[in-house]
């Protein structure tokens, strides 16, 4: 490849954290389109494990694996 385009963040560390993301984006429109808005916030902050809670805890798991696929040690 050329100067002009490296390949930085082309590995499986960025690869997963774009599907973390996608996937948790899909369950967070989804329940949002089958409920409605309101009730998914109230699934987020209230005190159960909901699929909205994990749903979260997929896009934070996301980003730290971009965060390290786009590292330049790895």
């Amino acid at each position: 490849m050329s100067q002009y385009y490296p390949r930085r963040g082309r590995n499986w560390y960025s690869a997963m954290g774009i599907l973390f993301i996608v996937v948790g984006g899909i369950v967070i429109v989804r329940d949002a389109l089958i409920w409605s808005p309101d009730f998914v916030l109230d699934f987020l902050l209230n005190s159960e494990i909901t699929n909205a809670k994990i749903s979260f805890g997929m896009f934070v798991f996301g980003g730290v694996l971009l965060g390290i696929g786009f590292r330049k040690n790895v």
